[in-house]
């Protein structure tokens, strides 16, 4: 089983948002969970992502924010922030995670620029060479233009919300393909 720690502010958006999303796209081999810079610790999600969520049919009703740690770092096999600002405080409590921690929307393209692999059955074992390979196929990046960080929707309009759940489900949906082929 490989582990995947989604990475934002609160806890009760992005990250929430990312762990349901990934979650439900991803096979049995990957477990998704997330955490929070600033956790609003024990709150559910926000109520306007969790709308959101609901309306597609993913179920946050369960789900408590918590703050990031050290453990939880050092025990995820890919961490992945919603901003350079994440995961420079991911980095600051584990360095080590150096070469296992990305943006959200960085793992994208890099997934996509390796190429298909062999033809496996689970995701985790293609998610654990796109991670090995990450190093090389990084130096390829232009991060403004291919990995920008995932806005913050707390406190403002619906739509922001919604843009912001739209950008999680696509990369997640990028993200799935890419592992696949």
């Amino acid at each position: 089983m490989l582990s995947v720690l989604v990475v934002c502010t609160g806890n009760i958006c992005r990250s929430p948002a990312a762990e349901l999303v990934l979650g439900s796209a991803l096979d049995d081999s990957v477990v998704v969970s997330s955490a929070g810079t600033g956790a609003v610790v024990g709150a559910p999600v926000a109520p306007g992502m969790a709308r959101l969520l609901a309306e597609r049919g993913l179920d946050g009703s369960g789900f408590v924010a918590r703050p990031l740690t050290e453990d939880l770092v050092t025990s995820a096999d890919v961490v992945l922030a919603m901003t350079r600002g994440h995961r420079a405080a991911v980095l600051e409590l584990a360095p080590s995670a150096l070469r296992r921690s990305f943006l959200f929307t960085e793992l994208v393209p890099i997934a996509e620029r390796l190429g298909p692999g062999a033809a496996r059955s689970e995701d985790a074992v293609r998610l654990a060479e796109v991670v090995a390979a990450a190093p090389r196929a990084r130096a390829s990046l232009d991060l403004d233009r291919d990995a920008p960080d995932v806005e913050d929707p707390y406190g403002r309009a619906d739509d922001v919300f919604r843009r912001v759940l739209d950008r999680i489900e696509v990369d997640a949906e990028r993200l799935v393909a890419a592992l696949r082929r």
